[in-house]
Formats: C-alpha cells, sequence, structure tokens
C-alpha cells in the first residue's frame, strides 16, 4: 500500500488537495464551535466582559464565514474529482455516506444561517470580513433574525450529531478494523484495487429527510416575542384621544456599531385641545412603557439586564407632560421616569391634524448615565452614553373605549 502525494483524486485514492480541505475545515469547525460556546457562556457585566464577549462572538462568526467559503470551495473541488470508493458496504457504507452527507450540508447551511442572522440583526459583535456584515435578500428584521438564530443553533447540533458519528466511525475503522480507511484521509494511502458500491441515492435522501425533520423542529422552537406581560403598560389620565398605533423607538451605539430596537407594550393617554386653555397650555400626556417588552436587536438581554433597564426590578418607565405650542411645532415638557430616576425632559414633536385624525412625530436624545444606567461602563468604548428616541403614533379624536 503506497503513499500517494498526486492533487487529485482517484477511485481509490484522495489527493493531497482533498486531504487538506478536510483537515483545515476540521479545525475550522473546532474552533468554531469552542468560540461560540465561549463567547455565548461570557458575561457583560463590566466594559471589560462586554468587550471579551463581542471579540469571542467576532472570531466565531468570522471563523464561520471562513468556514462557508472553505466548505463551498471543497464541494467545488471534490465534483470536479473522482470519489473515492467506500471500503466496507452494506449498512456500514450507507450510514457512512449518509454522515457524510450530513456533513457536506451541514457545513453550508449551519455558517449561512448563522451569517444571515447576523445581516438580519443589529448589534455589536461585527464579522471581520470586510464584506460580512450584510447579505442581498437578508432585510434587517428582528424577528426574522430570531428566526434565523432558532435555525442556526438546531441545525448545529445537526452538525456536531453528524460529527460525533463521524470521528465514531473513524475510531472503528483504526482501532476494530484496523483497514486503510483513515490512512487515506491522513496521508493518502493507497488500498489498492476497490470494488464498486451501490446505492448512492438513499443516503442522500435521508440526508435530506434528516435536514427537513430538523427545519421543522427548529421553527416550533422558535420563541415568541419578548413581550412584558399583558397590561404591564398602563395609563389612568385623562384622554380626549384614542391611540389606533404607532413606534416608540430607541437607538444606541455598541463598541461603534448603531443598533435599534422598539418596545411592544406602550400605553399614552393624551389630553390635547388645539386652542390654548387658560393656563397657556394644550393638555397634558401621560405614557407608560413596560421595559421588558424591548427588542433592541443582539442585544435585548443586556439591554433589559438589571445593569440597564432593570425590567424585572423596574417593570415600567414613565413620562408625565404638558404640551405647549412651539411655533408651527409642539413641546412635551414633563418627567421621565426609568429605574426610579426622574429628570427633566423636553420632547419636541410635530402634529398634523386632519378632521378627527392626528398624526405625531417627535425625537429626543438622552443620556444614559442621567438615571444610573450602565453604570459599569464609565466611557463610550463599548456602550455609548447617548440614546435618541424616535416617537411616532396616529390618534383619533374620542376618549378611548373602557
Amino acid at each position: 500500500m503506497t503513499r500517494r502525494r498526486e492533487a487529485t483524486n482517484t477511485i481509490a485514492t484522495y489527493g493531497w488537495v482533498e486531504r487538506a480541505f478536510h483537515w483545515v475545515i476540521a479545525v475550522l469547525i473546532l474552533t468554531a464551535l469552542v468560540l461560540g460556546k465561549l463567547a455565548h457562556d461570557a458575561g457583560f457585566d463590566t466594559d471589560a466582559a462586554l468587550a471579551r464577549k463581542a471579540w469571542l462572538f467576532s472570531f466565531h462568526k468570522t471563523v464561520g464565514v471562513t468556514i462557508f467559503l472553505v466548505a463551498l470551495a471543497r464541494i467545488g473541488w471534490a465534483l470536479s474529482q473522482p470519489r473515492p470508493r467506500p471500503l466496507h458496504g452494506g449498512l456500514e457504507g450507507f450510514a457512512a455516506a449518509a454522515v457524510h452527507w450530513l456533513l457536506y450540508g451541514s457545513l453550508v447551511l449551519v455558517p449561512l444561517l448563522g451569517w444571515s442572522e447576523h445581516a438580519a440583526a443589529t448589534g455589536f459583535a461585527p464579522i471581520w470580513w470586510p464584506f460580512g456584515q450584510d447579505l442581498p435578500f437578508v432585510p434587517k428584521d428582528p424577528e426574522l433574525a430570531k428566526i434565523l438564530a432558532t435555525l442556526h443553533t438546531t441545525f448545529v447540533k445537526v452538525l456536531v450529531g453528524a460529527l460525533v458519528l463521524h470521528i465514531a466511525g473513524t475510531l472503528k475503522h483504526v482501532l476494530i478494523d484496523r483497514d486503510l480507511t483513515f490512512a487515506r484521509i491522513w496521508r493518502g494511502a493507497d488500498p489498492g484495487q476497490v470494488p464498486a458500491r451501490g446505492g448512492k441515492a438513499l443516503p442522500v435522501v435521508t440526508a435530506l429527510a434528516v435536514w427537513a425533520g430538523t427545519l421543522v423542529v427548529a421553527l416550533a422552537l422558535v420563541p415568541e416575542g419578548t413581550v412584558a406581560a399583558p397590561g404591564q403598560a398602563s395609563v389612568a389620565g385623562t384622554s380626549n384621544w384614542t391611540v389606533e398605533g404607532g413606534t416608540l423607538s430607541i437607538s444606541v451605539t455598541q463598541i461603534g456599531s448603531a443598533v435599534t430596537g422598539s418596545f411592544a407594550d406602550w400605553q399614552a393617554a393624551i389630553d390635547f385641545d388645539e386652542t390654548p386653555r387658560d393656563d397657556g397650555t394644550l393638555g397634558t400626556v401621560e405614557v407608560s412603557i413596560a421595559t421588558g417588552s424591548l427588542t433592541l436587536g443582539s442585544v435585548t438581554t443586556q439591554a433589559i439586564s438589571g445593569e440597564f433597564l432593570a425590567s424585572e426590578a423596574h417593570p415600567t418607565a414613565r413620562f408625565d407632560a404638558v404640551i405647549r405650542p412651539d411655533g408651527a411645532d409642539y413641546l412635551a415638557e414633563g418627567d421621565l421616569v426609568i429605574r426610579d430616576a426622574s429628570v427633566p425632559l423636553t420632547l419636541p414633536f410635530t402634529l398634523q391634524i386632519e378632521g378627527d385624525r392626528a398624526v405625531m412625530a417627535g425625537q429626543v436624545d438622552l443620556d444614559r448615565r442621567d438615571f444610573g444606567i450602565g453604570a459599569a461602563y464609565p466611557d463610550e468604548s463599548n456602550v455609548g452614553f447617548g440614546v435618541t428616541v424616535d416617537v411616532a403614533l396616529t390618534a383619533t379624536r374620542g376618549a378611548p373605549d373602557s
């Protein structure tokens, strides 16, 4: 049995190019799995901890993209080459082929799903490839990112399972069979004449069935939105307008990247007249916000944690203000309460009223330090001080139904 140094495959041997692809991908997979575990387990309670977590995730994502590109190159090379025949047939040969197909598919699916999740989400830990932050046809969508994250982690389990079976089979060949199956991919050993084997379609069908089953399971595991308990946000003030819909969103900066998210649960009581009242104001507004209903890209968990909004201990934020005219526009002047810290706030906004329908839009900048948020992050190297709040709503004239 000879050792081959040729670049190309034969029906009995692997060339050095195929072997190089095999071992490079093996090292990359192990690296990505270890980095992913370390990144998920890492804390973010201090500047240094967050920086380490972001670095681990960036490294993990970058290795994942590398695996995807190398896997495509390996598949392209394999399609141009003869496929070395397996040394064993029957049930063992079928199982080995099915596992190989699972591995080939997973090497493309797992990193592509992770990359797509990154492209759909906003947040820290950029991919270090210069072209890696976005993908064509993948919009920035937190719900899509959540689905892709679940698919990615579920298909990782298929990849790990296939790896375990692959390694177990390798050990069997080395320790029990003592044949040249491992030697062929390790040093290009030539086992000589190898008989042809049939049944090539069934392993492919088996792998496709596993992937289809995994997809069904993953979609069933997608978590529901992170919305606070119903009724968490509530207002009791007088209201002569009924809010029909709108958005309450925030934008922050983390690790130099802008991250935008929104609150799913908030209510507003608006008592507003178009002509000034005796005190010169146009009315009042009371807003209640369920802090636990925030979705903020890939940093949602961090944002509602005890170091930041502390949603468990402080489930609501409030803004109570009077409304005043400001030339052609308006001001809402009052106090914003977050984490029991009350800070004076003036929100400038525009208002268009047509008949009994009003459209409002406003924006204001906050400083997280005023509310004791992120005290463990004393500078802006990881978490910016500024928070931009955007409000947009439509309302109809008339008190809301009780």
